[in-house]
């Protein structure tokens, strides 16, 4: 039976992960600040730790473990990264969780460690376009990310990789473009864009206005979250170390995202535009690269995968 460890098992994507590698057979522990809001995992053993105190990472990685899964970060949508005033938290915390993670998982001989990087690390001077055609993975030098949170990405990547050259250590790496649907964050600050659409119209009345943050043509393209699992299992299965994107390429404007909801809802609503932290103009993943290093890339339509997620959240919003 192989072993895995999933750092961040308590949130969105290491909740998901843990329940997939249980579904294939795998002796699974789970480490994250928190138990998982939603869901009762499935792991064997799953620990209450802060990855940022190395003696908690050194706790949870044994000699020999066959995966690591780090999805652990501190982050949020872009009412929590784009604002500045968590910059320093982000970048320090989600430093420390990854050079104590991969020191770790390099001291103890690990088999392989995938890291869960962003398409936030791309240069923000080539998004200022809402039809962005799509970002290559070749597009990240000249670095120059939007945020605080896409530079420690864009460290850490590198981190890693490091690792690899001068350790040994086994290394996959994948950008993620806005992973969405059942069981993440859904209200409070950190939600992302289809979790806050689908929240606000399910709060909303018949023929009511919900807010959006700007004009709300900025545009992104977002990826249902088992899409986003498979991307990840093809990606270790592989001899290919990244990065790459994993994303969709159906790129949408966040008022085009926010009518989806209503219309899924069945619900007359109207959009009322404030102002608010946006981030960048434009965003949309281009896949060439996944297709050919995997003969994979996501299929699945934002539509069946919003309808889902707003049936989830629409149960929270009821019970709450």
């Amino acid at each position: 039976m192989k072993k895995a460890l999933v750092c961040g098992a308590g949130g969105f994507i290491g909740g998901h992960m843990v329940k997939q590698l249980k579904d294939e057979g795998y002796w699974v522990r789970g480490v994250d600040i928190k138990e998982h809001e939603f869901s009762v995992l499935p792991t064997d053993d799953f620990v209450v730790g802060n990855l940022c105190d190395p003696r908690v990472v050194e706790a949870v990685v044994d000699e020999g473990m066959d995966e690591i899964y780090q999805f652990a970060a501190d982050m949020g949508g872009a009412g929590y990264i784009f604002t500045g005033e968590h910059d320093a938290d982000v970048m320090h915390n989600s430093a420390l969780c990854n050079l104590n993670t991969v020191h770790e998982a390099t001291r103890k001989n690990v088999g392989k460690i995938f890291y869960s990087s962003s398409a936030c690390i791309y240069p923000e001077t080539i998004q200022t376009d809402p039809d962005n055609p799509g970002l290559k993975e070749s597009f990240a030098y000249p670095a120059e990310p939007d945020s605080e949170y896409g530079w420690e990405k864009l460290f850490s990547e590198r981190l890693y990789l490091s690792f690899q050259r001068n350790y040994g250590l086994e290394v996959h790496i994948a950008r993620f473009h806005n992973i969405f649907g059942s069981e993440g964050t859904w209200c409070g600050g950190k939600e992302k864009a289809p979790a806050a659409m689908c929240r606000k119209v399910a709060e909303a009345a018949e023929g009511a206005e919900i807010e959006i943050w700007g004009d709300g043509e900025q545009t992104r393209s977002f990826l249902f979250i088992d899409e986003c699992i498979e991307g990840v299992r093809r990606l270790m299965k592989s001899d290919f170390s990244g990065p790459v994107n994993i994303g969709s390429d159906e790129m949408i404007s966040i008022n085009n995202l926010a009518m989806m909801a209503a219309d899924i809802a069945g619900k007359d609503i109207r959009l009322k535009h404030i102002e608010g932290p946006l981030g960048v103009r434009g965003r949309n993943s281009e896949n060439t690269f996944i297709k050919e290093k995997l003969h994979w890339a996501p299929q699945g339509t934002l539509r069946a995968g919003m309808e889902k997620t707003y049936a989830w959240i629409a149960g929270q919003v009821e019970r709450k």
